[in-house]
């Protein structure tokens, strides 16, 4: 049987979305006030779902101490009070969107979790906006 087990963690990190190639009126007509040449900052709330099989041995996934301490060093550390823009070089040529910065945090993990266990990462960008990645 397969089972997943959830783990929030949350970070603070400003950003602008902008298209350096497009013109300020074209960046301004898709990013709306988003495109605000002087940035914007979110309260950054994610899930991490870990799903697979339990280890019969233990009646354990994966050890939820062990999994805050992935999240915070890969995730929460990198990107807490942050100019995602200016401070990280992953958004140095990709627009930090809310999508973007999803993917990310799945690269992130995905490195450092087992194999054998897959992920799934729901950022929240506001209470009412969020992502999951994989879909």
């Amino acid at each position: 049987m397969r089972i997943s087990v959830i783990r929030k963690g949350h970070f603070n990190a400003a950003h602008r979305l902008y298209n350096p190639e497009w013109s300020d009126s074209k960046n301004k007509e898709v990013f709306g006030i988003c495109a605000n040449p002087n940035y914007h900052g979110h309260n950054y709330e994610m899930d991490v779902k870990v799903t697979g099989t339990l280890d019969p041995s233990s009646g354990i996934l994966i050890d939820l101490k062990v999994l805050k301490d992935i999240i915070e060093q890969h995730v929460e550390i990198h990107f807490d009070h942050k100019n995602l823009n200016l401070d990280c070089p992953e958004f140095q040529e990709t627009i930090p969107t809310a999508e973007n910065i999803c993917i990310e945090i799945y690269r992130r993990l995905r490195n450092v979790i087992p194999e054998h266990l897959d992920i799934q990462i729901r950022l929240s960008e506001t209470p009412r906006n969020f992502v999951e990645f994989p879909a």
